[in-house]
């Protein structure tokens, strides 16, 4: 189980050298806009993926005048450290270096909820990748491999394209059908998983609040044409094969793994003629979906819930606390604190941001 014990961040945003000690279950942290809610999140965020949600301009997260940020944790028995400039980046596990971010999202899952990163349902197709990724990485040992070895056998394909070179073309396209035959079965599988995940009494409490959401679905595209067998090698290849001609014209291959998508359903109507309400419930629904199937795999994430009052009325906010509290994982939630939301005292921790100083009430 994922539990940040102890949290220090140092110049990061408007956040400079604060030091917390959360709660093992629900942290609310209270403050009004433009004073540090959505940067705390942001932070305990960053230390999960060494990447923000936000931007990807380094310059807007080290404090104004200043070099660098550093964020600093004890995350169960591991002691996380990450500190990063322009001109380099330190991760380390306890004093032992990094090689790359994957072995820290391992340490410190972290699942986020907020209006900044977009809701997953009527979503892009890269940020529904995005959070089916993250579920699939977390579930399948191999995705991450797989997926590596995929973007070089991609890469390799678009340089071969845009030369006009077919030598070592035909081994690239086995290479990359192959691969995508690995990706899409590890991402159809999963999902199959969380269906099942959300037909269970642990999603019932959520189906009872959020009407008709027993007949929410979600279809999977693999990212091939429809007449491609996503799921076998030899009808991929094929199609490459069939198509040489037509991506030598257009320079890059546009099909594929990297261009899967999700199709979200709600009573057999499609996600782009839901309301807005409809596709912020659903897309919460899912997530929360994510977080119970890695539950019950035995993996524990720390999930963010940024701003919490501006997307939810007081009631559906009580449920989903109340529907985490049942998995038993450790909560870091921002509000502007104009609901007087019903918390367990003894299992909370209620902190307060002014002007970025971050103080325990």
């Amino acid at each position: 189980m994922a539990v940040i014990r102890k949290l220090a961040i140092t110049q990061f945003r408007n956040l400079n050298q604060q030091f917390i000690e959360p709660s093992k279950h629900l942290n609310l942290f209270i403050a009004n806009n433009a004073h540090g809610k959505t940067n705390l999140i942001e932070a305990i965020y960053y230390l999960g993926h060494n990447r923000s949600f936000k931007t990807k301009s380094l310059k807007e997260l080290i404090k104004l005048d200043q070099q660098k940020f550093q964020l600093d944790a004890q995350v169960d028995n591991c002691r996380i450290k990450l500190e990063k400039s322009k001109q380099k980046t330190n991760i380390s596990i306890n004093q032992i270096r990094l090689k790359n971010s994957s072995e820290l999202s391992k340490v410190l899952p972290i699942q986020i909820i907020t209006s900044d990163k977009g809701f997953i349902v009527n979503g892009t197709p890269k940020n529904k990748r995005s959070y089916l990724d993250w579920g699939v990485f977390h579930v399948e040992p191999n995705f991450l491999t797989d997926f590596k070895k995929y973007n070089k056998a991609l890469k390799n394909i678009n340089i071969l394209l845009s030369q006009q070179k077919d030598q070592e073309l035909n081994y690239w396209f086995l290479e990359i059908s192959k691969l995508s035959k690995l990706i899409n079965q590890a991402r159809k599988n999963y999902l199959d998983q969380l269906k099942q995940t959300n037909s269970t009494k642990l999603i019932k409490g959520l189906s009872d609040l959020f009407k008709s959401v027993e007949s929410f679905d979600y279809e999977f595209k693999s990212g091939w044409p429809k007449e491609v067998n996503a799921f076998d090698v030899d009808s991929i290849y094929q199609y490459l094969l069939k198509s040489k001609s037509f991506l030598f014209k257009s320079k890059y291959l546009n099909y594929g793994p990297h261009k899967a998508n999700l199709k979200f359903y709600l009573n057999d109507r499609e996600e782009c003629f839901l309301s807005r309400g409809e596709q912020k419930t659903l897309s919460i629904v899912f997530w929360l979906t994510q977080v119970s199937m890695m539950v019950k795999s035995n993996i524990h994430p720390i999930v963010l819930i940024d701003d919490i009052s501006s997307e939810l009325d007081a009631t559906k906010i009580q449920t989903i606390l109340y529907f985490l509290k049942r998995l038993n994982i450790q909560i870091f939630m921002t509000d502007i604190g104009s609901n007087s939301l019903k918390i367990d005292p003894e299992n909370t921790r209620i902190f307060k941001i002014d002007q970025g100083i971050i103080t325990q009430q």
